[in-house]
């Protein structure tokens, strides 16, 4: 993927404060076309409902479950696949699981399942078929909340540190000093967009559309950030609106340092 972001960011080298008030991202996935002009052998997306995109999902997870002593698991939902060519079809997939209620023995039989169940990891696998074998990797990681006991499982399938750690909220952290100064999370977004290919409206549309506006009154706004200071007094900084293309000089922002048309807007 390429793309652009903007940030609004607040500097107090007196105070040593250092802070990102708002952010704005705009993603695209590189032309696939593009890619398949350069290299017709690099991995492609594919399909997710593609059979053999499931194929894959649950051929590698069957190994996993196969290695694991005790607890079996199932498919949720495939987040992620890609094929290519090499001696044969290659498909390597991401995808969700959740515990099975099947045993060992039942294995087998333990495919697909609701996309509604709870994940409890993320899994990425591939299948790979040639004239005289066929190879199946897997790794699992599993979120924090449902990380096996040591010696659970079997290391040897790699199933690495645990994901997505809790995050307290601002206002669940523990008080501390009453001079402290509180902490505000910045605004802002990351907005994903299809393939320039693949989009309908680029015709219409800028290659990065991208809006960062704390404010609109072309005077500024006062905002407050007494947040970040400490004591009872109230702290603001005039915010004025980003800056638009037309406004921007020739020097900043300046040129690509590596021009490359795949990851460059037209």
């Amino acid at each position: 993927v390429y793309g652009q972001c903007k940030a609004l960011f607040y500097m107090h080298r007196t105070a040593r404060i250092l802070h990102t008030l708002s952010y704005n991202c705009t993603l695209r996935p590189v032309s696939r076309r593009r890619i398949h002009q350069m290299c017709p052998d690099c991995p492609s997306p594919s399909d997710l409902s593609n059979p053999k995109v499931l194929e894959a999902a649950t051929e590698s997870l069957a190994k996993f479950n196969r290695e694991s002593p005790s607890k079996q698991y199932s498919v949720v939902k495939v987040t992620r696949a890609s094929s290519q060519w090499v001696d044969g079809p290659s498909y390597f997939v991401e995808y969700l699981i959740q515990e099975s209620h099947c045993t060992k023995s039942q294995a087998s039989s333990c495919t697909h399942q609701s996309p509604d169940s709870e994940p409890v990891g993320l899994c990425k696998g591939s299948l790979v078929r040639s004239s005289r074998e066929t190879f199946v990797s897997v790794s699992c990681n599993f979120f924090e909340s449902q990380t096996p006991a040591p010696g659970g499982e079997n290391s040897a399938v790699n199933q690495g540190p645990a994901l997505l750690p809790k995050v307290e909220e601002p206002q669940q952290k523990k008080a501390g000093p009453t001079d402290a100064p509180s902490t505000a999370l910045p605004k802002g977004s990351v907005q994903y967009l299809p393939d320039l290919d693949d989009d309908k409206t680029q015709g219409s549309q800028e290659p990065f559309p991208m809006h960062l506006d704390l404010t609109t009154n072309p005077q500024g706004d006062d905002l407050d950030i007494s947040f970040l200071f400490m004591g009872p007094g109230r702290e603001t900084v005039k915010v004025i609106p980003f800056p638009s293309k037309e406004q921007r000089s020739a020097e900043c922002p300046g040129p690509a340092q590596e021009a490359n048309p795949l990851v460059l807007p037209p």
